[in-house]
């Protein structure tokens, strides 16, 4: 894993970040958390109240509050986003299949306002009460 970002000095966050954001704060290292990837554009890492036995977030350093705010000029960071995610699956144990999961603002169910990924695996990850398609 590379670490080739960080908080500046004075506790103010990089450029895209916000310094009172969960997610930017992990993404920082000011926040521990058990982390499965980094580089340069984003962290991924366990969820702390897992919905399956494979549960992590894949989360951008930029602070995008929700696909609402992710439009086309951020097309790259978006599929990289997705694109890890089957061999991040596969590596913590999916080796089954998986689902990948965005909440987006209130009625969506999002509890954290900065964009995040969750992969979900294991066996019935999201139990059998979600409809198959």
């Amino acid at each position: 894993m590379s670490t080739k970002t960080g908080a500046t000095a004075g506790g103010q966050a990089p450029s895209g970040q916000k310094a009172d954001c969960l997610f930017c704060r992990i993404a920082r290292g000011e926040i521990p958390s058990r982390k499965v990837y980094e580089d340069d554009e984003i962290v991924a890492f366990h969820d702390i109240h897992p919905s399956a036995p494979v549960h992590f977030l894949i989360v951008p350093r930029l602070h995008l509050e929700n696909l609402y705010d992710a439009d086309m000029k951020y097309q790259a960071l978006l599929g990289k986003l997705l694109g890890v995610a089957g061999q991040l699956a596969r590596e913590q144990g999916a080796v089954d299949g998986f689902r990948v999961v965005v909440n987006n603002g209130r009625v969506g169910r999002q509890e954290v306002y900065h964009l995040h990924v969750h992969v979900l695996g294991g066996p019935d990850p999201l139990g059998s009460g979600m409809n198959r398609t």
